[in-house]
């Protein structure tokens, strides 16, 4: 067996609270408002409850899913939007 670590992702996201609105052109369409005004949201798992604290989160490819605040700030950190063009090495050719 071998081990794996995870590549570092950028990823976009925003914290649903009571006074959430989701940024036009942000692409986030297919969610439905629950009547507790929870939102359910299709995913590409299937449909996905987000509640008030939980964050939306826009995967690398284009997808959104709900994660709890918990699990949020254990497993992403807030990042610069500066690009540090030093520290890109060109892809090597195979």
């Amino acid at each position: 067996m071998k081990k794996y670590r995870k590549k570092p992702v950028v990823i976009e996201a925003i914290q649903f609270l009571p006074d959430t609105k989701f940024p036009l052109g942000w692409g986030l369409t297919d969610y439905t408002v629950n009547a507790d005004r929870s939102i359910t949201i299709n995913t590409i798992e299937g449909k996905m409850r987000a509640d008030f604290g939980d964050w939306i989160i826009k995967g690398i490819m284009g997808e959104f899913y709900p994660c709890k605040h918990a699990i949020f700030e254990k497993s992403y950190e807030e990042v610069s939007m500066s690009l540090d063009l030093s520290k890109l090495t060109p892809d090597k050719e195979t």
